[in-house]
């Protein structure tokens, strides 16, 4: 009879586990606390952005039962819940929230970030809610952090060590991050702790904050009390270096072990220990050495990076460079010969090459390797997995021609996702070509496709698909063709085919609502509007009973229209001087502002002048992805402008501009292009900037990701647009002038044709009647959908 082996447990580490056990001729059964497959929680706030967490499975053969958490174990009789045998018990049931107790820790709206349903959670109470805080600063604080973040909440985050992560950067690390934080609009409290929390609030020292939402991320504690075995000093189950507990039959991985007597939080020892029991469960005799706690992360956008024993005593090099916030410290030995570890802020590219390094010499002379100047060779691609550079050098000599084929055969990529791009990189430095087919039915990439549209004047969908692709198409490229034609200035985008290639909110002009219903969101260039205006917002908002909201790109959002009031509304809106703020498509959204010099006694330009301006030149411009602009009228920059897709900052002299800035769940500062610029060359800059990216991304790529992988990035763009390298120029200024001039609003053209009407009805057969499903409720005097 085949050996019956249990693990207690379905997590990351668990199911390296069980990838490592696969063929061997054990009966697993698998004991699974939550109701689906094990899942990648380092990416856990991913999920909020549709991507999927899926880590494969179990493998075949192995039985898991779902819902079922470890409830006893009878070591007596080597059984677990009362009727399932093991000859051998490997625990991994990983740690649970630390809750502090904290008075009104219990109250709704108080979360823990650990699992899928704790975000299902969080999602749900946030809607409508403006603030929210996070106790703990570490890693899973500041993704939480990051989490409310994206949902449009104001977010506080409290941490009772005086900085940011103290398990992974010092003082001057932790001062760097919490500036990049605090630029990002999110109010940091460090040295601070939580004495109480209350319906709508909670008190920090002697001050009370109001808050709608708190998530507690104060770390995580060992789940050690199913068996009484000796535990460590900060509890779980004392393993020894083979990872077996004092009992011979039971082993313990991931953070539910205390391996010579702690518990590593982190992915990279429990993967370590579960490869270690695998091999021990086979016959082999691997043992665990010191497990690696290096971790390299993008946490709301800033690289954060911690390697070997960065706090050990020793020689300290530190590099830091608070304005562009970039903070970098080496510890070698007191002789100045051998690197024990390493912190980096800001800028992490040489995390790869360090961290191979620790234990050995550096490469060159510390502030020589710090600055760039000694080019280091990289090592370790994937931390998650230890998967070294000849791992997938000899992965592609062996015939791996893409990335998934690399993942399956080396599991590099499929940990947090951070080392992909290195993987495409050294794919294509061994020789392979990589396929840049936009889908299956176009062997073209989404810069490829623009180019033949442009140079062969095709005008829709189906001529391009019939000359240059094959089948039908599908909901992937039928959006990014729709999004070239529209920047062609193709006409209406809901003539002819052009209505079947749009994405949902662009089919009636509108942003779909989580309750079936559409917002509308008037455009208002530069935030400036006459009271007039605002009278008939406001009319419009009464009569149709529609939620009302100021945005933050200086709009008025009105929610909960149905679709055959659309028209309706926008007469009123268009009949006032409105237009369609394009809100529902892949398109210029907004050019944010201060008042400028027009109030301001710091302005020192007419910052609301240009934005307006802009923005009216822009309107209607369709794009790869959602752009965002704002202008500040002086350094103080209040309108935000680094954080947006092309931002300008004016001076005394002229303009700066900045481009690649983008916002969401993974920010990014946007990048110093052009200093103290006339009007003139500003809009000419923006305009050729505007066309490259249309032009040249791919679908679905925001400005800062696009010039991230430009072969050259910042460099190579201005080699094109302002020093015209291709000689694209005079064909970019005739691009956009095109567009300018063929502008039309969207919603006066719909009203004008009684046929491009008869498309917004709820129902075809009784045009007038609402949606009977669609229900409200009344919220802070506004109906908001159950």
């Amino acid at each position: 009879m085949s050996r019956k082996l249990v693990v207690a447990g379905y997590g990351m580490v668990a199911q390296r586990f069980l990838e490592a056990m696969a063929g061997s001729d054990w009966d697993v059964t698998v004991l699974a606390e939550e109701s689906v497959p094990a899942y990648d929680r380092v990416r856990l706030t991913s999920w909020y952005e549709g991507e999927s967490l899926d880590m494969g499975g179990p493998p075949e053969g192995v039985k898991v039962l779902y819902n079922t958490p470890l409830r006893e174990v009878d070591r007596l009789n080597k059984t677990v819940n009362g009727d399932i045998p093991y000859d051998a018990l490997v625990l991994a049931t990983g740690s649970r929230p630390f809750v502090p107790p904290i008075p009104g820790a219990d109250l709704p709206g108080v979360f823990v970030y650990r699992t899928i349903d704790d975000l299902r959670s969080i999602k749900e109470w946030a809607q409508g809610k403006r603030v929210g805080a996070v106790l703990g600063g570490g890693l899973l604080g500041l993704e939480a952090a990051n989490a409310l973040k994206g949902m449009g909440l104001l977010v506080h985050v409290v941490e009772f060590a005086p900085r940011l992560m103290p398990m992974q950067v010092d003082e001057g690390g932790g001062a760097v991050l919490k500036r990049h934080i605090e630029e990002l609009g999110l109010t940091v409290h460090t040295g601070s702790a939580c004495s109480a929390l209350k319906p709508g609030g909670m008190v920090i020292g002697e001050q009370e904050l109001d808050v709608d939402i708190v998530i507690i991320a104060a770390g995580i504690r060992p789940r050690d009390e199913v068996i009484d075995l000796p535990k460590g000093p900060r509890g779980g189950y004392l393993v020894d270096e083979t990872c077996r507990t004092a009992d011979e039959s039971i082993w313990a991985i991931g953070e539910c072990a205390a391996l010579q007597g702690v518990c590593y939080g982190l992915v990279a020892p429990g993967y370590a220990m579960a490869e270690v029991v695998a091999d021990r469960l086979t016959g082999g005799q691997a043992m665990m050495t010191a497990p690696d706690t290096s971790t390299k992360l993008k946490l709301l956008g800033v690289d954060v990076a911690s390697f070997g024993t960065p706090f050990a005593e020793g020689l300290d090099v530190v590099v830091s460079d608070q304005l562009s916030g970039v903070y970098a410290k080496l510890l070698l030995t007191d002789d100045a010969q051998t690197l024990l570890g390493g912190i980096l802020v800001g800028d992490a590219s040489a995390y790869p090459a360090l961290r191979a390094s620790v234990g050995g010499p550096l490469p060159g002379p510390p502030l020589s390797v710090l600055s760039g100047q000694v080019k280091l060779e990289v090592q370790q691609v994937c931390s998650c997995h230890a998967v070294t550079k000849d791992h997938i050098t000899e992965a592609i000599a062996g015939g791996c021609q893409d990335v998934p084929a690399l993942k399956a055969c080396t599991k590099a990529g499929t940990g947090c996702g951070s080392c992909v791009p290195l993987l495409k990189q050294l794919l294509a430095e061994g020789g392979v070509t990589l396929s840049k087919a936009l889908c299956e039915h176009f062997a073209y990439s989404r810069q490829e496709l623009f180019d033949i549209i442009h140079v062969r004047g095709i005008t829709s969908f189906n001529a391009l698909i019939s000359e240059h692709g094959t089948g039908r198409g599908c909901d992937i490229c039928k959006p990014a063709v729709a999004s070239i034609l529209a920047s062609m200035s193709n006409g209406y985008i809901l003539d002819g085919e052009q209505a079947a290639l749009q994405d949902t909110n662009d089919h009636f002009l509108a942003n779909i609502q989580r309750d079936g219903t559409y917002s509308v969101v008037p455009r208002i260039p530069g935030g400036e509007v006459t009271p007039d205006k605002l009278i008939v917002i406001g009319e419009v908002a009464r009569d149709f009973g529609l939620y009302t909201k100021i945005t933050g790109g200086q709009r008025i959002d009105l929610f909960g229209a149905r679709v055959e009031q659309l028209p309706q509304i926008w007469r009123r809106l268009v009949d006032a001087g409105f237009e369609s703020g394009h809100a529902y498509g892949k398109a210029l959204r907004t050019v944010k502002s201060c008042v400028g010099s027009t109030w301001c006694r710091y302005g020192v330009q007419d910052s609301v002048g240009m934005a307006v301006e802009l923005e009216l030149r822009y309107r209607g411009l369709r794009a790869p992805h959602k752009i965002k602009s704002a202008v500040s009228g002086c350094a103080r920059e209040c309108a935000e402008a680094r954080s947006k897709d092309f931002g300008i900052i004016a001076t005394e002299k002229g303009w700066n501009l900045y481009v690649g800035g983008n916002g969401g769940f993974r920010p990014r500062h946007a990048d110093l292009f052009l200093t103290d610029a006339s009007k003139e060359l500003l809009i000419q800059t923006i305009d050729r900037f505007l066309m490259y990216y249309i032009r040249t991304a791919d679908r679905l790529q925001r400005t800062a990701s696009w010039i991230e992988s430009l072969d050259g990035g910042l460099d190579h763009l201005r080699e094109v647009i302002v020093d015209d390298s291709l000689g694209l120029c005079a064909e970019l200024d005739a691009m956009m002038a095109k567009h300018v001039e063929s502008y039309s609003d969207e919603w006066s053209d719909t009203l004008a044709d009684p046929n491009r009407l008869a498309r917004f009805v709820s129902f075809v057969n009784a045009p007038d009647t609402p949606d009977p499903d669609i229900k409200y409720a009344v919220e802070r005097g506004q109906k908001v959908p159950l």
